[in-house]
């Protein structure tokens, strides 16, 4: 922990204590459980085991899988505890799952401590806003109640939510500045969509546990055939992802290129492919290292996804190649967006480390572009990257750093150069 950057440290140590200290005053000011608190923790605490033992081994390969796993699913029993349970039996129901969770992620003990804080933290402001929220009597509740009491609900499962990117996020942006972004701070769209339906199905638990406690069996069974679901899916998201960069590897980027290119083919319309590659990369990792290079590469990446549209693919093709989908994109729109993407390229400050682990700033770095356009250049996607592979050499003989257009197939004259600004 002493190894890392100050402000980390810095933030991690005032966090925590105010954290603990919310937790002490909530703790002191909170009225004692009665008897059906304790039965009710009692069941929470049952399922909640029952769910990580039966869920341990995929939970591993989860987490071995992709190295980044945020969500792991407990929220089904703490939610539930938030809202019912009074501030020190939630403050044990988070204790107690977390405890077991240790055996399972395998973390540093001060990351582990801190994000079990930070859950601690968020439980308990949920809970206190949701009180204040009330009274809350589910027995007497009509549609419109029902309607309201739903919505108090979900304002506790947003600040369950908000607190711990708040708290999480925050730390994570903090250990790694150089390779921080709204991916791996906030976590990706589908880390997301997970936490919403397992903070959803909290509120469920906690309905059940009011209404017909002995039904709260029933949740054990579906967070154990959630849990496997989500297993599944990120397996298959990993299949198609370059580990590396987080994005589309060759496998991803071309199941979605020849789906659009059908859809494409059917409709009559247009369709570019850009190839990227990145000038005089191997000098990268000669002068500053290979964990310089990787650095380069994710930021490349990452540029990309920030500079194209929800609907274009960004994939890796191999070493410092990149390749872009554009569905229904003409030749004039597939050239701007090239000469956009080499104009942010060669905008990028990249921090990482030398050789000697020193810090360092990677920057004036360019790129050749290559532009193919269906069906201009090709009606498959072969001969689509081909044409495009062979825009980018001719980018490179022309002085590197321009966006090239392919040739049509019976053109024998060299690629137009659409714009060329070579160091």
């Amino acid at each position: 922990m002493w190894r890392r950057p100050k402000r980390f440290i810095a933030f991690l140590l005032v966090a925590e204590l105010i954290a603990v200290a919310w937790l002490v005053v909530a703790f002191v000011n909170a009225s004692a459980p009665s008897g059906l608190d304790w039965l009710r923790f009692a069941i929470l605490t049952v399922g909640a085991t029952a769910h990580i033992q039966l869920t341990r081994r995929q939970e591993e390969r989860r987490r071995n899988a992709g190295g980044r796993v945020l969500i792991d699913l407990t929220a089904v029993w703490v939610v539930p505890a938030a809202i019912i349970l009074p501030v020190p039996l939630t403050i044990l129901v988070v204790g107690l799952v977390r405890v077991q969770r240790w055996f399972v992620a395998r973390r540093p003990a001060h990351n582990f401590v801190y994000s079990t804080v930070a859950h601690m933290l968020a439980a308990t402001l949920a809970h206190q806003v949701y009180v204040e929220l009330g009274p809350h009597d589910w027995g007497s509740l009509d549609i419109a109640g029902s309607l309201v009491e739903f919505g108090w609900m979900l304002v506790a499962g947003l600040i369950y939510e908000g607190v711990q990117i708040l708290y999480i996020g925050s730390v994570i942006a903090l250990a790694a500045p150089e390779k921080a972004s709204a991916r791996t701070v906030l976590g990706s769209p589908a880390d997301n969509v997970l936490e919403a339906i397992t903070i959803g199905l909290g509120a469920v638990t906690a309905i059940l546990l009011v209404i017909m406690p002995p039904t709260v069996a029933i949740m054990a069974v579906v967070t154990v055939v959630f849990n496997r679901l989500a297993e599944i899916e990120q397996l298959q998201a990993d299949v198609r992802t370059d580990p590396k960069t987080q994005v589309a590897n060759m496998r991803g980027w071309t199941e979605s290129a020849e789906r659009a290119l059908t859809r494409a083919t059917k409709a009559a319309d247009p369709l570019a492919i850009l190839m990227i590659d990145l000038d005089h990369f191997k000098w990268i990792n000669d002068t500053f290292g290979h964990p310089a290079g990787d650095d380069v590469l994710r930021n490349l990446a990452q540029l990309l996804d920030e500079v194209t549209r929800p609907s274009d693919v960004v994939g890796r093709f191999g070493g410092e190649e990149f390749l872009v989908l554009l569905p229904d994109t003409d030749q004039a729109a597939a050239t701007v967006a090239g000469e956009r993407i080499r104009s942010a390229v060669a905008g990028l400050r990249i921090r990482t480390t030398n050789k000697r682990g020193d810090q360092t700033l990677v920057s004036d770095r360019t790129a050749s572009i290559g532009v193919a356009v269906f069906p201009d250049h090709g009606d498959t996607l072969p001969t689509l990257m081909q044409a495009a592979d062979a825009a980018v050499y001719e980018a490179k003989e022309g002085g590197r750093n321009q966006v090239r257009i392919a040739r049509a197939p019976q053109d024998a004259a060299p690629s137009r150069e659409v714009k060329h600004i070579a160091h």
